[in-house]
């Protein structure tokens, strides 16, 4: 009986240890999480300003001395990861205006959400900024409404650059695939489950939410590495861009074929052959249909272009030098407010 009662005292005492530790985990998890979700909290509400315009409210950044370049986030960023993506163009004497778009932070979603609307929203921003012409450069979902911008505003967007674009191609959906869909519906609608799966999961959530292969991302240079994974951590908070992640995908899901032919601004178009979100093929659709443009496409490095920031950014100022040029030598004298 003695024997019984100590097997069962210390059945009992192994129960409540791990119990114990169950507890303290979960304590400690929860603290990580806090201080975690705190820090982009924080982050993503410095260093911006709110503009009130025809087109209702607008957050915005605007950062450097120079000419004028409009950078447009992908989804679920912010005018955050913008102005941390474009730095390169700060460090080269251009400045940088980067926008939150609809339902991203603190930009509101309107009722018409739709890529012209927000394409009119940037004129109302640069109106509102005195700023009479800029490139427009965008980034996967941020490319349909800054192709309807150099569209509904020729005047204003002096050269365009699309980074693995999110558009048409002709007899292919632009519906995200089913495990993209139920990340949107799961770990991009809620704080703690994007931090979990961000924790544990980390290369399942490369692949699937930057749409990088995770071979492309392990034997990349430690630079390229953290800039994918500042990239991956600029989503947090991931509950002030969820609107603006829906919005997105219902705007992918029906993308109709814009008027390329129309686009009379120089364009730059950049991919890579492995983006898992399949830009390859809408990149070529849209550098053959607007009038001169280039294409450069990548081996590797997927949506991010990870191993290729360096000749993307060199690609670009090269790209923005030579038009400008060219405007130049075709319209001499000064232009009124900055331009692009």
């Amino acid at each position: 009986m003695i024997v019984a009662a100590a097997a069962s005292w210390s059945g009992r005492i192994a129960l409540a240890s791990i119990a114990i530790l169950l507890t303290g985990a979960a304590v400690l998890t929860r603290v990580q999480y806090q201080a975690d979700l705190r820090q982009a909290m924080d982050r993503s509400a410095s260093g911006s300003h709110l503009i009130d315009t025809p087109c209702g409210q607008i957050e915005y950044a605007m950062v450097g001395d120079g000419p004028a370049v409009l950078v447009v986030h992908g989804a679920g960023g912010g005018f955050d990861q913008g102005l941390e993506s474009a730095q390169p163009l700060i460090d080269r004497g251009f400045t940088v205006i980067a926008p939150s778009r609809f339902g991203y932070l603190r930009t509101p979603l309107p009722q018409d959400a739709s890529p012209e609307a927000q394409a009119d929203a940037y004129a109302c921003l640069l109106d509102a900024l005195h700023v009479a012409r800029v490139t427009a450069a965008a980034g996967s979902a941020g490319a349909p409404s800054v192709m309807q911008f150099c569209l509904r505003h020729q005047e204003r967007c002096s050269a365009m650059i699309l980074l693995a674009p999110m558009a048409f191609v002709p007899g292919e959906s632009g519906k995200p695939s089913l495990l993209t869909q139920a990340a949107i519906h799961t770990t991009l609608r809620s704080d703690f489950a994007f931090w979990v799966a961000a924790n544990l999961a980390r290369d399942t959530m490369i692949e699937t939410i930057l749409a990088t292969p995770i071979a492309d991302f392990e034997r990349a240079s430690a630079p390229e590495q953290e800039r994918v994974l500042t990239i991956f951590r600029s989503i947090q908070p991931v509950s002030r861009r969820a609107r603006g992640l829906q919005n997105d995908a219902a705007v992918a899901g029906t993308l109709p074929r814009y008027d390329l032919e129309r686009i009379a601004t120089p364009t730059l178009i950049i991919t890579a052959r492995n983006d898992l979100f399949g830009t390859l093929e809408s990149s070529r659709y849209t550098a053959l249909h607007i009038p001169g443009a280039r294409l450069i496409v990548y081996g590797d490095g997927g949506h991010v272009g990870v191993g290729h920031a360096e000749e993307t950014w060199s690609a670009a100022i090269e790209f923005l030098q030579n038009s400008r040029h060219e405007r130049s030598r075709q319209a001499p004298g000064p232009q009124a407010g900055a331009g692009g």
